[in-house]
């Protein structure tokens, strides 16, 4: 039996999967009602264990900003990011795939 699986991630993306919830907001020019969603499109990644990076959905991460989603790239641990309803979601793939 295996132990190990590889994948070919670079890094991943967490998304808050409450404050998604919490949102009244779409993201995207699609109206995407989830982040996460609509960062796959834009993004990159492929799908699955095979993509070049993952984009993942977490339980709650306890900051709960308003009228936001919680974001960590798992290259930058320490630094977590607040997206806006209102942010440019182009613009945000564009930095987070660099």
């Amino acid at each position: 039996m295996k132990t190990e699986i590889n994948a070919n991630w670079s890094h991943a993306l967490l998304v808050c999967k409450k404050c998604q919830k919490r949102a009244k907001a779409s993201f995207g020019p699609e109206g995407d009602r989830s982040l996460a969603k609509a960062l796959k499109r834009r993004l990159p990644a492929g799908k699955g264990r095979k993509a070049r990076l993952g984009v993942v959905e977490v339980p709650c991460l306890d900051i709960c900003p308003k009228q936001g989603v919680v974001l960590i790239d798992t290259r930058h641990p320490d630094r977590w990011q607040i997206v806006r309803e209102d942010a440019d979601i182009d613009r945000l793939a564009e930095d987070l795939s660099a």
